[in-house]
């Protein structure tokens, strides 16, 4: 999310005068062209109370066109600075925006969403939860986030510096939340697919995600390690935590198979995944359940392979598929299929829905 809307400056400010009000460090996102107030502080709490004074300010002094905010949680923001603007209001949705189950924010900012002039869904099932929680169908838009289709060369030492040359990888990459479903993957699927491929091995990027919205009870990663233990799988999993941009990018290259296991979770979903879009711009298919907006995310015999939500069996067959088969096959549709997402596209898509609305009430 925090990309989206680094990107979403970036995109826009090409043709139109932007302003930003964000969380400390967004500034080293954004080209010096663009104005960024910083956050004093990355309490989400305290974030907002910052960020509606501050919102505020510039609404009276720039009187802005369009206040543009990057998910539904500054919503109330958003409307608040339209009112001292008199410009017009949109938001950026995702799917948690809508379905979080918290009453205060079911209460106060729901209905705020609503009164929004235009609403961007990041796909077509967060369209349709939009939908269905009383936001007008005709104030909604999908426009799916974009993606870096730059391409690295890879250095070819990456499962040398973590002791996983020659290994077979499948890669998971992003936090580390109930509803990814690392952990039922690997209680569920990996004991099939390392009897088939004994030299398959789970490498996981990212780690807890404490202050998600639905990050769950317990820390994932912790969970993780439990059923890796129990299950005598940790010769076949590692976890390597945060990573670079550029060790990312050598893990892509590295790997013959992005996995990512999302479950439907009460309040919570999956609204679009964007890391299956990550993956294939740099050539590597996904096996995925489709839920949520993952359908828009991963094109089935393009990008990779969507298997019905909770069939661990077919979801490990099509893993082993994958790994068996030479690595790269599916690489030139990945590639192919992703270009349609690149940011350029999304900025110009974003700017021209703009564009159409401005004017109107």
């Amino acid at each position: 999310m925090e990309r989206l809307n680094a990107r979403m400056a970036l995109e826009l400010s090409k043709r139109f005068d932007v302003e930003v009000i964000g969380p400390p460090g967004c500034a080293a996102f954004v080209d010096a062209d663009v104005v960024v107030h910083e956050a004093p502080s990355s309490n989400v709490a305290l974030f907002l109370l910052w960020a509606s004074w501050k919102a505020g300010v510039v609404a009276l002094m720039r009187r802005p066109a369009w206040i543009l905010g990057g998910s539904g949680l500054v919503a109330p923001i958003v409307r608040m600075a339209a009112v001292l603007s008199r410009g017009r209001t949109a938001v950026y949705l995702h799917g948690l925006d809508i379905v979080v189950a918290h009453p205060l924010y079911q209460a106060l900012w729901v209905p705020s969403i609503r009164r929004i002039h235009q609403c961007f869904c990041n796909s077509r099932a967060t369209a349709a939860l939009a939908v269905s929680s009383g936001i007008e169908s005709g104030k909604i838009e999908t426009i799916f986030p974009g993606v870096d289709t730059t391409r690295l060369p890879p250095s070819g030492q990456f499962g040398y510096r973590h002791g996983i040359a020659d290994r077979k990888i499948m890669l998971s990459v992003g936090r580390l939340t109930r509803r990814k479903g690392l952990d039922l993957f690997i209680e569920k699927a990996m004991p099939s697919i390392v009897s088939r491929v004994p030299n398959a091995m789970l490498v996981i990027i990212g780690d807890d995600a404490p202050n998600a919205l639905a990050a769950g009870p317990k820390g994932m990663r912790e969970r993780i390690q439990e059923l890796v233990d129990r299950m005598h799988l940790s010769a076949h999993v590692v976890m390597l935590g945060p990573v670079s941009e550029r060790e990312l990018h050598d893990a892509y290259a590295s790997s013959d198979t992005h996995v990512f296991p999302v479950r439907d979770v009460p309040g919570d979903v999956e609204g679009f995944g964007m890391v299956a879009i990550e993956a294939a711009a740099q050539g590597l298919p996904t096996v995925a359940f489709a839920v949520g907006g993952v359908t828009d995310a991963v094109k089935e015999g393009c990008s990779g392979h969507l298997v019905v939500a909770d069939d661990y069996v077919a979801f490990a067959e099509s893993v082993v598929s994958l790994l068996q088969s030479e690595r790269g096959k599916m690489e030139a549709s990945c590639i192919s299929f992703a270009q349609n997402f690149a940011w350029p596209k999304f900025g110009e898509r974003l700017a021209n829905a703009l564009d159409a609305h401005e004017g109107h009430v």
